[in-house]
This record gives C-alpha cells, structure tokens and sequence, in this order.
C-alpha cells in the first residue's frame, strides 16, 4: 500500500468522539474569528472567504459586511488580478479570475450588472486552451448552470450549451482534455473526473459516464484493495510532482472520488475510500484545508457515504472533521476557502448535515 501515497506525509487521527456541539462551537470560533485576505479570487482570496462564510450562515453568523468586503475583492482583482502573469489564467478563470469574484458578488448581492459582466466572462472563456475546473470552460460552465438556477434567464442555458458543445470537442481520442502542451490530467480539479462532472450537470450522457469510469479505471494504481489516481497518466519535466502519486483532492483518489463518485465503479470508488481512511490525516505540511488537507480528503468519505447510503463512511468523514477542526485550532490561522479555517467549517458543517456536496464545485 505504500507505494499508492507518502506515509510520513500523514498523521494518526485523534481519538476525540464526534460531538455536534462542539462542533457547531468550532464553526462559529472560526466564523467569529475570520478576516480578510489581501488577496481576491475565490481560491485563496477575499471572495472565497465570502462564499463562504455566507454559506455558513445556518451555523453561524459572521460580523463582517459581506456586500462590502466582495464588492472590495472585485475592485481589486480589476485593478490587480490576483494571477495576471500565470499562462492559464484569464478573467474567466473560475477560482484565480474575475469570474469567481463576480459569482461571490452576485451570491451576496444579485444585481443585473454583475450577472451581466459574469455573462461575458462566461461567453469569454470558451474557447480557454486550458480544460479544467480551475481555469477554463469547465469551470464557467458550472457558473453558467448555477446563474440559470438561480435566475431562470435562458441566456444561461445558452452560454451552458455553447461551453460544453467547445469542450466535447476538445476531448481526445484517449478520453482526456489538454491542461497544458503535454499535460492531460485526470483529477476533478484539473482533468477528466472535473470535465466529466461539468458535462454531465449540463446534460446527463450515460455514454460519457461510462467512457470516463473506463479511463479512470485504466489509469488507477491498485495494490492490495486499495487505489489511488496520479495528476496525469503522462508525467512531465515541467510537473516532477505528477512523476508520484498524491493523496489529496487536486491531486489523488480524494478528487478523483469526489468528482466520479456517482458513475464510478463502485469496488473502485470504495478502494480508493479505503485508503483514505486507512492513511489518515494530513500532516501540518499540507494542514486541514479543502484542496490538499484534511477536510477535502474527507469529503471523499462523504461521498462514499452518498454512493452506498452505509453510515460507517458518515461515522468516518466525521472522524476527519474533528481532526481537521483540532488542526485549524492548533495552527497558524489561513483566511482562505481552499487552504484556510473557513473550507475546514465547511466540511465540518457538511458532516453535521450529512451533506456530501464539495465546495462550489456542487454548491455555486
């Protein structure tokens, strides 16, 4: 099993019991207790730290002026995009562009210019060279669909259609999506389980499920009833990590399962849990955060939860959020959704609710 992740990035969970209490007080110390980045986006800035809080609002009640603290993210990332010099970014770009601001600013405040300009982004970003949630079509074509549930405007449907029509078209022949020249990645967040996912929210395509389950299946490192996924079947110079296996949500089974679990197969799904649970916490390195921590690993486990409906994978992820909750208790604070305190309530929120959905990428 060894050879399927790096034990000593790892740490045995905590043997606290899961007690809603006091995890409900956890959630409101770290919503009380958040400030805002100087940063904007919706990965690792002001806006993220928005969406989030205000979807904590059933849990509790954060102090701060949403409306003006995401209206501030938008004015900056105009003046200063938070990632301008980085070859994929673009205004589109879901969690390092514009695009994440105004879906934040909209969430606090519907108003028609903001839906308006995030249309534009949206039409803008579909013919983005790179195919992944974070920063191409993909991701704006979740935006696209959650803009029409929210609004009901055609116009969504429309700029939903015209994306997922450019990113079939740019699926290989080997069921994958170009991230970079020579990069064809595999991962929710930057590959084929996040493409799939965007394809299917939009129209269901059972051939699509099937051809998708099939490639990760071809690509899975299986050992002894465990599985896990690297970032690419092709690593790359210009990518050494993607040479190992991680276990992690952007990269790794957690990713993988939180973004395949419902068409997945299921031995496979539940091999790649397994090891999750069995390799534990994330150690202080990589913390407890949503992208590569504790809490985005255990909402595989939520989803495993969700696929077999058997409560020992809620009992699990549980476990997961009282050790993640023990970590950002311990460690130096992060205002941030996908690295920071703020993601952490949130899965520790969805483990209150028996909720399974991923930040954003399930819940804009």
């Amino acid at each position: 099993m060894n050879k399927l992740y790096e034990p000593t990035e790892f740490e045995r969970l905590v043997d606290d019991p899961w007690d809603a209490a006091h995890v409900r007080d956890r959630i409101a110390a770290i919503v009380a207790d958040t400030k805002l980045p100087e940063a904007a986006t919706l990965y690792d800035g002001a806006a993220g730290v928005v969406w989030a809080l205000d979807a904590l609002r059933d849990h509790a009640e954060s102090p701060l002026d949403l409306r003006a603290a995401v209206l501030r993210a938008l004015e900056l990332e105009r003046e200063a995009p938070d990632e301008a010099d980085d070859e994929h970014h673009t205004p589109g770009s879901l969690f390092s562009g514009e695009a994440g601001v105004l879906l934040a600013a909209f969430r606090i405040s519907p108003e028609p210019h903001f839906a308006d300009d995030l249309h534009a982004l949206v039409l803008g970003n579909v013919d983005n060279p790179t195919d992944d949630i974070s920063w191409g079509a993909p991701g704006t074509l979740l935006v696209a669909l959650a803009m029409h549930e929210r609004t009901g405007d055609a116009r969504w449907l429309d700029a939903a259609a015209e994306s997922a029509a450019a990113l079939r078209s740019r699926r290989g022949e080997d069921g994958l999506w170009r991230q970079d020249d020579d990069y064809r990645g595999l991962t929710t967040l930057h590959g084929a389980a996040g493409n799939t996912l965007a394809l299917l929210r939009q129209q269901p395509d059972e051939a699509l499920a099937r051809e998708t389950a099939a490639v990760l299946a071809e690509h899975a490192v299986r050992s002894d009833g465990f599985a896990n996924w690297p970032g690419t079947p092709r690593p790359t110079l210009a990518r050494p990590r993607d040479g190992r296996v991680c276990l992690q949500w952007c990269t790794g089974a957690p990713g993988v399962v939180a973004g395949s679990w419902d068409y997945l197969d299921e031995e496979l799904l539940l091999e790649a849990a397994e090891l999750v649970w069995r390799a534990g916490a994330h150690g202080d390195e990589k913390g407890h955060g949503l992208c590569h921590g504790t809490s985005g690993n255990g909402f595989a486990l939520l989803k495993a939860f969700a696929r077999t409906g058997n409560e020992l994978w809620l009992e699990r992820a549980r476990r997961f959020a009282v050790h993640a909750l023990a970590q950002a208790e311990r460690m130096t604070t992060r205002y941030s959704l996908f690295r920071g305190d703020v993601g952490t309530a949130l899965f520790a929120a969805a483990c209150l609710d028996a909720d399974p959905r991923f930040p954003v990428v399930d819940t804009m």
